[in-house]
């Protein structure tokens, strides 16, 4: 019978399968944009490009992110209830302290950031912490320490690079398409017209995979956040309670939105025509997670 402990295996390795699909298909493009322009320079080039961001979001995604988003560093006399919750569970959990940050935003979420379990933060907003209670607002907490025991941080900077890095590659081959370069041309037109499929493709399944990491970490989150507190139902309920907010943050971006717990665009609840589009959206539906995890607590 499948557990919590089964779910979470199976969530991790479908996440490292798709990250070894996000490499396959980083390869694939530069080779492609190589051979069309006649030198494997263009695949050098993208491989180092990678690697640079990918040592860079390591060693700087937590600042990076925290300057983003304005978060700021809290006493534990400011928010004596919040520091007990993560005191608490970083006991349970055996993990080190993290760093507590808060954003000044009426829109309730949360997120966690750093490169390993030494270097973390979790971060809430006020209007967060505003319309939880203490129950609902440890489940939140569990969530984002789950990420942080999981390495979710550096799993999810790693799709991110390379969902830029074959953004970059397909715009340097569409460039070269449109301008005539190359030494291949005279190859025969079904390659080229591949080619330009390809290009074309690429970057929208980049995108599709990125976000499909995403979704598999927040279910794998949930399931972790919920075994650490025992309690499912206070997760699921903060989850309900910051669905039905549906505002969005102050300060949103692209680049960090898969790091919230809750997309900070506030895309809600939806109808079919937005069902569909919520496909590129970061998040998993919040009616899906409070169902599993409902599920879950009636094991």
């Amino acid at each position: 019978m499948a557990t919590l402990y089964t779910q979470q295996s199976s969530n991790i390795r479908k996440t490292w399968f798709l990250m070894g699909v996000f490499l396959v298909v980083v390869i694939a493009l530069g080779y492609a944009v190589s051979w069309f322009s006649g030198s494997f320079i263009f695949l050098y080039v993208a491989l180092i490009f990678a690697l640079v961001m990918n040592v860079t979001s390591f060693w700087y995604s937590d600042k990076i992110v925290l300057r983003m988003t304005n978060a700021k560093p809290i006493a534990k006399e400011e928010a004596p209830e919040l520091y007990n919750i993560v005191e608490n569970l970083a006991i349970t959990t055996g993990l080190p302290m993290p760093k507590v940050y808060v954003v000044d935003d009426p829109a309730p979420n949360a997120f966690a950031t750093g490169r390993d379990p030494k270097h973390a933060v979790v971060a809430v907003t006020t209007g967060l912490m505003q319309i939880l209670d203490r129950s609902e607002l440890e489940g939140v907490v569990a969530h984002e320490m789950a990420h942080i025991g999981n390495r979710d941080m550096l799993v999810m900077t790693v799709a991110v690079v390379l969902a830029g890095c074959v953004a970059m590659l397909a715009d340097i081959f569409s460039r070269s398409l449109l301008y005539g370069g190359g030494n291949n041309r005279d190859r025969h037109p079904a390659f080229l017209i591949l080619a330009i499929v390809g290009i074309i493709l690429a970057p929208i399944a980049a995108k599709l995979i990125q976000l499909a990491v995403s979704r598999k970490r927040e279910y794998l989150a949930d399931a972790t956040g919920a075994l650490t507190t025992r309690y499912p139902e206070g997760l699921a309920s903060a989850l309900e309670k910051i669905s039905s907010h549906n505002i969005p943050m102050k300060r949103t971006s692209h680049a960090t939105a898969h790091l919230f717990i809750a997309d900070p665009y506030g895309r809600g609840k939806r109808g079919f025509i937005q069902k569909a589009y919520s496909l590129f959206h970061t998040h998993p539906p919040a009616e899906d997670r409070i169902s599993r995890l409902r599920s879950m607590g009636q094991v």
